[in-house]
């Protein structure tokens, strides 16, 4: 994830970041703008079913695909079959393109950096959302929302 644009100390409340936000099971998980190359429609992924990993074919390149939902919640997303499927793509900052499995289409936010908090290495290390960095905590149309920033490093790390 670019850091960089991400808060180590509180800031101001009239600074903001541009996130892409989608769900992932009850989680609303989010993506810096600046990691993100584009959503796309599609069709089958490869695989052998046996971890969150798959493969698609895109044009004329084969691209990675982390269902985080199986990674998080052990279970594949529950996608219908005559209902749109988005593989969200995104960069990694060693260049490497992949695929996340969404079934709604994301949402932009511009997020006051000022409400954007690092989550403590401690969580990170024992829960299965150490691929999330920070955390954002917001009101929203009188409801307090929590969006969790994904590092783009951390999804395609097959150590985690």
């Amino acid at each position: 994830m670019n850091t960089a644009n991400l808060p180590n100390q509180p800031s101001s409340s009239t600074e903001k970041v541009k996130l892409l936000v989608f769900s992932i099971g009850n989680l609303n998980t989010a993506l810096h703008i600046d990691a993100v190359e584009k959503v796309v429609n599609y069709n089958q992924i490869f695989g052998s079913g046996l971890n969150h990993f798959g493969l698609v074919n895109l044009g004329d390149k084969e691209i990675t695909v982390v269902d985080l939902h199986k990674k998080l919640f052990n279970s594949p997303q529950a996608l219908s079959i005559e209902g749109k499927k988005y593989l969200l793509l995104v960069k990694n900052s060693g260049g490497e393109t992949f695929g996340i499995v969404i079934s709604q289409t994301p949402e932009l936010y511009d997020v006051p950096l000022n409400v954007i908090r690092i989550l403590p290495p401690s969580y990170r290390r024992a829960d299965t959302l150490k691929i999330a960095s920070h955390v954002a905590v917001f009101r929203e149309n009188e409801e307090e929302k929590t969006i969790f920033l994904l590092d783009p490093d951390e999804l395609i790390n097959p150590n985690i």
